[in-house]
Protein backbone atom coordinates (compact mmCIF):
# COMPACT_ATOMS: atom_id res chain seq x y z
CA UNK A 1 0.00 0.00 0.00
CA UNK A 2 1.68 3.11 -1.02
CA UNK A 3 1.41 6.33 1.48
CA UNK A 4 1.88 10.12 0.93
CA UNK A 5 4.97 11.64 3.21
CA UNK A 6 3.64 15.21 4.10
CA UNK A 7 6.32 17.69 5.28
CA UNK A 8 6.24 18.91 8.96
CA UNK A 9 4.91 22.62 7.79
CA UNK A 10 2.35 20.02 5.80
CA UNK A 11 1.35 17.97 9.07
CA UNK A 12 1.65 21.41 11.68
CA UNK A 13 -0.87 23.32 9.04
CA UNK A 14 -2.88 20.28 8.74
CA UNK A 15 -3.72 18.59 12.50
CA UNK A 16 -6.64 21.51 13.63
CA UNK A 17 -7.49 22.69 10.44
CA UNK A 18 -11.29 23.32 9.43
CA UNK A 19 -12.48 21.84 7.07
CA UNK A 20 -10.20 19.63 5.78
CA UNK A 21 -6.74 20.49 5.97
CA UNK A 22 -5.77 18.09 2.99
CA UNK A 23 -6.45 21.52 0.36
CA UNK A 24 -4.79 19.86 -2.89
CA UNK A 25 -8.56 18.10 -2.82
CA UNK A 26 -10.07 21.18 -5.09
CA UNK A 27 -13.16 20.84 -6.66
CA UNK A 28 -10.91 20.66 -9.82
CA UNK A 29 -9.02 17.82 -8.41
CA UNK A 30 -11.71 16.03 -7.45
CA UNK A 31 -13.13 16.32 -10.90
CA UNK A 32 -10.01 14.09 -11.83
CA UNK A 33 -9.85 10.34 -11.69
CA UNK A 34 -7.11 9.65 -9.07
CA UNK A 35 -4.88 6.41 -9.45
CA UNK A 36 -5.17 5.93 -5.68
CA UNK A 37 -8.97 6.09 -5.26
CA UNK A 38 -10.42 2.15 -5.01
CA UNK A 39 -13.22 3.24 -7.85
CA UNK A 40 -11.78 4.62 -11.10
CA UNK A 41 -14.32 7.52 -12.70
CA UNK A 42 -11.94 6.28 -16.13
CA UNK A 43 -12.88 2.81 -15.66
CA UNK A 44 -15.57 0.66 -17.85
CA UNK A 45 -18.82 -1.29 -16.22
CA UNK A 46 -20.06 0.50 -13.05
CA UNK A 47 -19.81 3.65 -11.98
CA UNK A 48 -19.69 3.68 -8.10
CA UNK A 49 -18.19 7.47 -7.36
CA UNK A 50 -22.07 9.01 -7.87
CA UNK A 51 -22.66 9.83 -4.29
CA UNK A 52 -23.39 13.75 -3.67
CA UNK A 53 -22.49 14.62 0.03
CA UNK A 54 -26.24 15.25 0.88
CA UNK A 55 -27.20 11.39 -0.57
CA UNK A 56 -24.24 10.69 1.94
CA UNK A 57 -26.29 12.62 4.64
CA UNK A 58 -28.97 10.46 4.41
CA UNK A 59 -27.37 7.55 4.15
CA UNK A 60 -24.91 8.38 7.10
CA UNK A 61 -28.47 9.49 9.27
CA UNK A 62 -29.87 6.16 8.58
CA UNK A 63 -26.35 4.08 9.87
CA UNK A 64 -26.92 6.25 13.18
CA UNK A 65 -30.86 6.79 13.20
CA UNK A 66 -32.05 2.71 13.49
CA UNK A 67 -32.53 0.47 16.08
CA UNK A 68 -29.82 2.39 18.62
CA UNK A 69 -32.63 5.17 19.52
CA UNK A 70 -34.91 2.23 20.29
CA UNK A 71 -32.33 1.01 22.63
CA UNK A 72 -30.84 4.38 24.61
CA UNK A 73 -34.17 4.84 26.51
CA UNK A 74 -33.65 1.35 27.90
CA UNK A 75 -30.27 2.21 28.64
CA UNK A 76 -31.70 5.18 30.33
CA UNK A 77 -33.95 3.41 32.52
CA UNK A 78 -31.29 1.13 34.03
CA UNK A 79 -28.63 4.04 34.74
CA UNK A 80 -30.79 7.02 34.68
CA UNK A 81 -31.21 10.50 33.09
CA UNK A 82 -30.63 13.49 35.16
CA UNK A 83 -27.27 13.71 33.34
CA UNK A 84 -28.65 12.70 30.08
CA UNK A 85 -28.49 15.75 28.17
CA UNK A 86 -25.10 16.44 28.87
CA UNK A 87 -24.11 12.59 28.34
CA UNK A 88 -25.86 12.39 24.97
CA UNK A 89 -24.39 15.81 23.67
CA UNK A 90 -20.93 14.88 24.80
CA UNK A 91 -20.43 11.81 23.33
CA UNK A 92 -22.13 12.82 20.03
CA UNK A 93 -20.06 15.51 19.70
CA UNK A 94 -16.86 13.20 20.35
CA UNK A 95 -18.26 10.38 17.72
CA UNK A 96 -18.70 13.24 15.19
CA UNK A 97 -14.93 14.71 16.39
CA UNK A 98 -13.46 10.92 15.47
CA UNK A 99 -15.89 10.41 12.47
CA UNK A 100 -14.08 14.02 10.97
CA UNK A 101 -10.84 11.94 11.58
CA UNK A 102 -11.35 9.39 10.30
CA UNK A 103 -12.77 10.98 7.43
CA UNK A 104 -9.67 13.44 7.30
CA UNK A 105 -7.20 10.10 7.57
CA UNK A 106 -8.91 8.23 4.69
CA UNK A 107 -8.94 11.76 2.28
CA UNK A 108 -5.32 12.14 3.14
CA UNK A 109 -4.59 8.26 2.35
CA UNK A 110 -7.26 7.83 -0.68
CA UNK A 111 -6.31 4.06 -1.34
CA UNK A 112 -8.13 3.39 2.00
CA UNK A 113 -11.39 2.03 1.54
CA UNK A 114 -12.07 0.93 4.70
CA UNK A 115 -10.93 1.00 8.99
CA UNK A 116 -9.30 -1.90 8.21
CA UNK A 117 -6.72 -0.35 5.22
CA UNK A 118 -5.89 2.48 7.36
CA UNK A 119 -5.20 0.56 10.28
CA UNK A 120 -2.49 -1.28 7.80
CA UNK A 121 -0.80 1.98 8.76
CA UNK A 122 -0.53 1.09 12.18
CA UNK A 123 0.04 -2.36 12.44
CA UNK A 124 1.14 -3.63 8.44
CA UNK A 125 -0.69 -6.39 6.50
CA UNK A 126 -1.71 -8.37 10.00
CA UNK A 127 -3.36 -5.51 11.56
CA UNK A 128 -5.49 -5.09 8.49
CA UNK A 129 -6.74 -8.14 8.31
CA UNK A 130 -7.53 -8.28 11.98
CA UNK A 131 -9.29 -5.40 11.90
CA UNK A 132 -10.72 -6.61 8.65
CA UNK A 133 -11.98 -9.45 10.30
CA UNK A 134 -12.95 -7.47 13.69
CA UNK A 135 -15.48 -5.22 11.02
CA UNK A 136 -17.04 -8.34 9.82
CA UNK A 137 -18.05 -9.46 13.31
CA UNK A 138 -19.42 -6.41 14.40
CA UNK A 139 -21.48 -6.34 10.87
CA UNK A 140 -22.85 -9.75 11.35
CA UNK A 141 -24.37 -8.55 15.10
CA UNK A 142 -25.12 -5.74 13.61
CA UNK A 143 -27.52 -7.46 11.16
CA UNK A 144 -28.62 -10.28 13.75
CA UNK A 145 -29.71 -7.41 16.20
CA UNK A 146 -31.82 -6.79 12.78
CA UNK A 147 -33.11 -9.49 12.20
CA UNK A 148 -34.42 -9.65 16.23
CA UNK A 149 -35.83 -6.38 15.19
CA UNK A 150 -37.70 -7.27 12.37
CA UNK A 151 -38.79 -10.35 13.68
CA UNK A 152 -40.11 -8.59 16.66
CA UNK A 153 -42.47 -6.37 14.44
CA UNK A 154 -43.56 -8.94 12.11
CA UNK A 155 -45.28 -10.47 15.55
CA UNK A 156 -46.34 -7.25 16.38
CA UNK A 157 -48.45 -6.40 13.28
CA UNK A 158 -49.54 -10.29 13.10
CA UNK A 159 -50.21 -10.79 17.11
CA UNK A 160 -47.74 -13.38 16.67
CA UNK A 161 -49.22 -15.21 13.32
CA UNK A 162 -46.17 -17.54 12.97
CA UNK A 163 -43.47 -18.90 14.62
CA UNK A 164 -40.87 -16.29 15.59
CA UNK A 165 -38.08 -18.05 13.31
CA UNK A 166 -39.85 -18.21 10.24
CA UNK A 167 -40.12 -14.59 10.82
CA UNK A 168 -36.48 -14.45 11.48
CA UNK A 169 -35.52 -16.07 7.95
CA UNK A 170 -38.02 -13.53 6.18
CA UNK A 171 -36.22 -10.56 8.14
CA UNK A 172 -33.01 -12.31 6.66
CA UNK A 173 -34.36 -12.62 3.39
CA UNK A 174 -35.28 -8.66 3.28
CA UNK A 175 -31.88 -7.49 4.62
CA UNK A 176 -30.12 -9.18 2.47
CA UNK A 177 -32.42 -8.64 -0.68
CA UNK A 178 -31.69 -4.88 0.43
CA UNK A 179 -28.39 -5.11 1.22
CA UNK A 180 -27.56 -6.43 -2.63
CA UNK A 181 -28.26 -3.46 -4.45
CA UNK A 182 -24.57 -2.90 -5.39
CA UNK A 183 -23.69 0.68 -5.58
CA UNK A 184 -24.43 3.02 -2.48
CA UNK A 185 -25.89 6.10 -4.79
CA UNK A 186 -28.80 3.61 -5.51
CA UNK A 187 -29.23 2.73 -1.70
CA UNK A 188 -29.36 6.46 -1.22
CA UNK A 189 -33.02 7.02 -3.08
CA UNK A 190 -33.86 3.80 -1.06
CA UNK A 191 -32.65 5.18 2.54
CA UNK A 192 -34.96 8.56 2.17
CA UNK A 193 -37.58 6.22 2.39
CA UNK A 194 -36.28 4.17 5.29
CA UNK A 195 -35.19 7.19 7.42
CA UNK A 196 -38.22 9.23 7.11
CA UNK A 197 -40.29 6.21 7.75
CA UNK A 198 -37.93 5.43 10.85
CA UNK A 199 -38.45 8.87 11.80
CA UNK A 200 -42.18 9.17 11.25
CA UNK A 201 -42.58 5.82 13.66
CA UNK A 202 -40.43 6.49 16.61
CA UNK A 203 -41.99 10.50 16.39
CA UNK A 204 -45.72 8.76 16.98
CA UNK A 205 -44.34 6.36 19.42
CA UNK A 206 -43.13 9.21 21.29
CA UNK A 207 -46.35 11.24 21.15
CA UNK A 208 -48.24 8.21 22.27
CA UNK A 209 -46.53 7.13 25.60
CA UNK A 210 -46.79 11.06 26.42
CA UNK A 211 -51.07 10.67 26.37
CA UNK A 212 -51.02 7.45 28.81
CA UNK A 213 -51.83 7.05 32.18
CA UNK A 214 -49.32 4.94 32.60
CA UNK A 215 -47.04 3.20 30.47
CA UNK A 216 -47.81 -0.29 28.75
CA UNK A 217 -45.31 -2.08 30.99
CA UNK A 218 -46.09 -0.73 34.31
CA UNK A 219 -48.44 -2.72 37.14
CA UNK A 220 -51.82 -1.68 35.46
CA UNK A 221 -53.32 -0.97 39.06
CA UNK A 222 -52.05 0.74 42.32
CA UNK A 223 -49.13 3.31 42.09
CA UNK A 224 -45.94 2.88 40.25
CA UNK A 225 -42.80 4.31 40.51
CA UNK A 226 -40.63 5.72 37.35
CA UNK A 227 -37.11 4.93 38.88
CA UNK A 228 -35.41 7.85 38.03
CA UNK A 229 -31.78 8.26 38.57
CA UNK A 230 -29.00 10.01 38.06
CA UNK A 231 -26.42 8.65 35.53
CA UNK A 232 -26.72 8.65 31.79
CA UNK A 233 -26.00 6.45 29.20
CA UNK A 234 -23.93 7.65 25.91
CA UNK A 235 -25.52 7.55 22.44
CA UNK A 236 -24.78 4.87 19.84
CA UNK A 237 -21.52 5.40 17.39
CA UNK A 238 -21.53 3.80 13.57
CA UNK A 239 -19.13 6.39 12.17
CA UNK A 240 -16.83 3.89 10.70
CA UNK A 241 -19.43 2.87 8.48
CA UNK A 242 -19.27 5.82 7.06
CA UNK A 243 -15.72 5.26 5.49
CA UNK A 244 -16.55 3.12 2.47
CA UNK A 245 -19.12 5.65 1.21
CA UNK A 246 -16.39 8.61 0.87
CA UNK A 247 -14.92 6.05 -1.83
CA UNK A 248 -18.60 6.27 -3.70
CA UNK A 249 -18.47 10.04 -3.26
CA UNK A 250 -18.25 12.51 -6.27
CA UNK A 251 -16.18 14.89 -4.29
CA UNK A 252 -14.74 13.17 -1.42
CA UNK A 253 -13.63 16.15 -0.05
CA UNK A 254 -17.09 17.38 0.91
CA UNK A 255 -16.80 14.42 3.66
CA UNK A 256 -16.36 16.85 6.65
CA UNK A 257 -20.09 18.41 5.46
CA UNK A 258 -22.11 15.12 5.71
CA UNK A 259 -20.52 13.88 8.85
CA UNK A 260 -21.13 17.10 10.85
CA UNK A 261 -24.62 17.87 9.63
CA UNK A 262 -25.32 14.32 10.42
CA UNK A 263 -23.49 14.41 13.78
CA UNK A 264 -26.07 17.05 14.58
CA UNK A 265 -29.10 16.11 13.61
CA UNK A 266 -28.46 12.37 15.01
CA UNK A 267 -27.73 14.06 18.57
CA UNK A 268 -30.75 16.47 18.81
CA UNK A 269 -32.98 13.47 17.67
CA UNK A 270 -31.30 11.32 20.20
CA UNK A 271 -31.82 14.36 23.08
CA UNK A 272 -35.13 14.80 22.56
CA UNK A 273 -36.79 11.35 21.84
CA UNK A 274 -34.97 9.01 24.45
CA UNK A 275 -35.21 11.41 27.20
CA UNK A 276 -39.04 12.22 26.14
CA UNK A 277 -39.48 8.99 26.51
CA UNK A 278 -37.84 8.03 29.30
CA UNK A 279 -39.49 10.88 30.90
CA UNK A 280 -42.95 9.31 30.05
CA UNK A 281 -42.17 5.86 31.01
CA UNK A 282 -38.81 5.43 33.13
CA UNK A 283 -38.01 2.05 34.02
CA UNK A 284 -41.22 0.71 32.48
CA UNK A 285 -40.08 0.17 29.34
CA UNK A 286 -39.75 -2.98 26.68
CA UNK A 287 -36.87 -3.65 24.59
CA UNK A 288 -37.16 -2.63 22.32
CA UNK A 289 -39.13 0.86 23.59
CA UNK A 290 -41.87 0.53 20.44
CA UNK A 291 -44.07 -1.92 23.36
CA UNK A 292 -44.00 0.71 25.73
CA UNK A 293 -46.63 2.70 23.12
CA UNK A 294 -49.62 0.31 24.26
CA UNK A 295 -50.78 -2.39 21.77
CA UNK A 296 -52.48 -0.30 19.06
CA UNK A 297 -49.60 2.51 19.16
CA UNK A 298 -46.86 -0.64 19.14
CA UNK A 299 -48.71 -1.92 15.98
CA UNK A 300 -48.60 1.30 14.30
CA UNK A 301 -45.39 2.61 15.52
CA UNK A 302 -43.71 -1.48 14.06
CA UNK A 303 -45.78 -1.33 10.69
CA UNK A 304 -44.23 2.37 9.77
CA UNK A 305 -41.12 1.30 10.86
CA UNK A 306 -40.94 -2.03 9.30
CA UNK A 307 -39.09 -0.41 6.20
CA UNK A 308 -36.79 1.64 8.17
CA UNK A 309 -35.66 -1.52 9.92
CA UNK A 310 -34.62 -3.41 6.77
CA UNK A 311 -33.13 -0.49 4.83
CA UNK A 312 -31.34 0.18 8.14
CA UNK A 313 -29.93 -3.07 9.02
CA UNK A 314 -29.40 -3.69 5.05
CA UNK A 315 -26.94 -0.60 4.75
CA UNK A 316 -24.46 -2.33 7.35
CA UNK A 317 -24.79 -5.63 6.12
CA UNK A 318 -23.98 -3.93 2.83
CA UNK A 319 -20.56 -2.55 3.81
CA UNK A 320 -19.93 -5.63 5.22
CA UNK A 321 -20.30 -7.31 1.66
CA UNK A 322 -18.63 -4.51 -0.14
CA UNK A 323 -16.09 -4.94 2.08
CA UNK A 324 -15.36 -8.66 1.23
CA UNK A 325 -16.19 -7.40 -2.69
CA UNK A 326 -13.54 -4.70 -2.82
CA UNK A 327 -11.02 -7.02 -0.55
CA UNK A 328 -11.11 -10.10 -2.88
CA UNK A 329 -11.38 -7.97 -6.48
CA UNK A 330 -9.18 -4.50 -6.05
CA UNK A 331 -7.42 -3.63 -9.08
CA UNK A 332 -8.58 -6.53 -11.35
CA UNK A 333 -10.75 -5.73 -14.13
CA UNK A 334 -13.72 -7.96 -12.12
CA UNK A 335 -14.11 -4.57 -9.56
CA UNK A 336 -16.21 -2.28 -11.85
CA UNK A 337 -17.17 -4.90 -15.14
CA UNK A 338 -20.44 -7.37 -14.45
CA UNK A 339 -18.33 -10.34 -15.37
CA UNK A 340 -20.05 -13.59 -13.65
CA UNK A 341 -16.80 -13.02 -11.04
CA UNK A 342 -17.91 -9.81 -10.13
CA UNK A 343 -21.72 -10.72 -9.36
CA UNK A 344 -20.27 -13.69 -7.83
CA UNK A 345 -18.80 -13.11 -5.27
CA UNK A 346 -21.13 -9.88 -4.59
CA UNK A 347 -24.51 -11.47 -4.49
CA UNK A 348 -22.13 -14.72 -2.72
CA UNK A 349 -21.22 -12.18 0.60
CA UNK A 350 -24.25 -10.98 0.79
CA UNK A 351 -25.95 -14.17 1.13
CA UNK A 352 -23.40 -15.56 3.49
CA UNK A 353 -23.32 -12.75 5.61
CA UNK A 354 -27.25 -12.93 5.38
CA UNK A 355 -26.60 -16.46 6.74
CA UNK A 356 -24.67 -15.78 9.73
CA UNK A 357 -26.75 -12.98 11.01
CA UNK A 358 -30.11 -15.09 10.76
CA UNK A 359 -27.73 -17.93 13.10
CA UNK A 360 -26.42 -15.72 15.60
CA UNK A 361 -30.24 -13.99 15.71
CA UNK A 362 -31.33 -17.32 16.64
CA UNK A 363 -28.65 -17.86 19.43
CA UNK A 364 -28.86 -14.79 21.13
CA UNK A 365 -32.11 -13.31 20.21
CA UNK A 366 -32.49 -10.19 22.63
CA UNK A 367 -31.43 -6.96 21.34
CA UNK A 368 -29.70 -5.09 24.12
CA UNK A 369 -27.13 -8.29 24.12
CA UNK A 370 -26.71 -8.37 20.74
CA UNK A 371 -26.22 -3.95 20.20
CA UNK A 372 -24.06 -4.09 23.30
CA UNK A 373 -21.66 -7.06 22.30
CA UNK A 374 -21.43 -5.33 19.07
CA UNK A 375 -20.66 -1.38 20.72
CA UNK A 376 -18.28 -3.16 23.10
CA UNK A 377 -16.15 -5.37 21.29
CA UNK A 378 -16.06 -3.81 17.92
CA UNK A 379 -17.78 -0.05 17.90
CA UNK A 380 -15.78 1.24 21.05
CA UNK A 381 -12.43 0.86 19.17
CA UNK A 382 -13.74 1.64 15.68
CA UNK A 383 -15.27 5.36 16.64
CA UNK A 384 -12.36 5.93 19.83
CA UNK A 385 -9.30 3.77 20.02
CA UNK A 386 -8.81 3.47 16.07
CA UNK A 387 -9.48 7.03 15.34
CA UNK A 388 -7.28 8.79 18.12
CA UNK A 389 -4.18 6.38 17.36
CA UNK A 390 -4.61 7.20 13.58
CA UNK A 391 -4.46 10.94 14.14
CA UNK A 392 -2.02 10.09 16.37
CA UNK A 393 0.09 8.49 13.63
CA UNK A 394 -0.32 11.26 11.10
CA UNK A 395 0.83 13.74 13.39
CA UNK A 396 3.75 12.59 15.59
CA UNK A 397 5.57 15.72 15.14
CA UNK A 398 2.83 16.54 17.97
CA UNK A 399 4.86 14.86 21.01
CA UNK A 400 7.80 17.16 20.33
CA UNK A 401 5.81 20.45 19.37
CA UNK A 402 4.42 23.38 21.34
CA UNK A 403 2.56 22.92 24.39
CA UNK A 404 -0.41 23.62 22.69
CA UNK A 405 0.50 20.56 20.39
CA UNK A 406 1.47 18.67 23.14
CA UNK A 407 -1.42 19.00 24.88
CA UNK A 408 -3.76 18.02 21.49
CA UNK A 409 -1.52 15.23 21.00
CA UNK A 410 -2.29 13.67 25.05
CA UNK A 411 -5.95 14.45 24.32
CA UNK A 412 -6.04 12.13 21.61
CA UNK A 413 -4.25 9.68 24.03
CA UNK A 414 -7.02 9.91 26.65
CA UNK A 415 -9.57 9.28 24.11
CA UNK A 416 -7.52 6.06 23.14
CA UNK A 417 -7.68 5.12 26.98
CA UNK A 418 -11.51 5.87 27.34
CA UNK A 419 -12.09 3.60 24.12
CA UNK A 420 -10.15 0.85 25.75
CA UNK A 421 -11.82 0.86 29.15
CA UNK A 422 -15.29 0.58 27.29
CA UNK A 423 -13.89 -2.62 25.26
CA UNK A 424 -13.46 -3.95 28.45
CA UNK A 425 -15.83 -3.07 30.61
CA UNK A 426 -18.57 -3.05 28.13
CA UNK A 427 -17.70 -6.31 26.87
CA UNK A 428 -17.51 -8.24 30.45
CA UNK A 429 -20.57 -6.76 31.48
CA UNK A 430 -22.28 -7.56 28.52
CA UNK A 431 -21.04 -11.34 28.76
CA UNK A 432 -22.04 -11.61 32.36
CA UNK A 433 -25.69 -10.79 31.19
CA UNK A 434 -25.58 -13.05 28.56
CA UNK A 435 -24.96 -15.56 31.33
CA UNK A 436 -27.48 -14.60 33.41
CA UNK A 437 -29.94 -14.52 30.60
CA UNK A 438 -29.37 -18.17 30.21
CA UNK A 439 -29.44 -19.22 33.94
CA UNK A 440 -32.65 -17.52 34.37
CA UNK A 441 -34.36 -18.59 31.61
CA UNK A 442 -34.97 -15.77 29.80
CA UNK A 443 -32.91 -17.07 26.72
CA UNK A 444 -34.31 -20.54 27.18
CA UNK A 445 -33.19 -22.29 23.62
CA UNK A 446 -32.03 -21.04 20.23
CA UNK A 447 -34.12 -21.53 17.33
CA UNK A 448 -37.23 -20.26 19.40
CA UNK A 449 -40.98 -20.17 18.31
CA UNK A 450 -42.22 -18.09 20.80
CA UNK A 451 -43.42 -14.57 20.50
CA UNK A 452 -40.58 -11.81 20.95
CA UNK A 453 -43.25 -8.54 20.77
CA UNK A 454 -44.77 -9.29 24.05
CA UNK A 455 -48.05 -9.32 22.69
CA UNK A 456 -48.40 -13.43 23.60
CA UNK A 457 -48.08 -13.30 27.15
Amino acid sequence: MGTHEKTATEIQSDALSFPVSQKVSSDKDDARPDSREIFKDSADGVKFRTVSWQRATIIFLKIQFAMSILSVPGALATLGAVGGALSIVGWEVLNTYTAVILGDFRNRHPECHTLADMCGFLWGRIGRELVMMQILVAQVLITAAGIVSCSTAFNALSEHGACTVVFSFVSAVLITGFSSVRTFSRLGWLTWIGFFTFFIAVFIFVVAVTQQDRPAAAPPTGDFDLGWTAIAYPTGSGSSMYLPVISEMKKPSDYRKAAIVTGILVGAMYLSFSLVIYRWCGVWLTTPAFGSAGPLFKKISYGIALPGLVIGVGIYQHVAAKLIFVRLLRESRHLQENTVTHWSIWLGSNLILGVLGFIIAEAVPILNYLLGLAGSLCFAPFSLVFPALLWMYDFKPYRQGTVTQKFVYAAHGLIVLIGLFMVVGGTYGVAVSIKQAYASGLIDKVFNCADNSGTIS
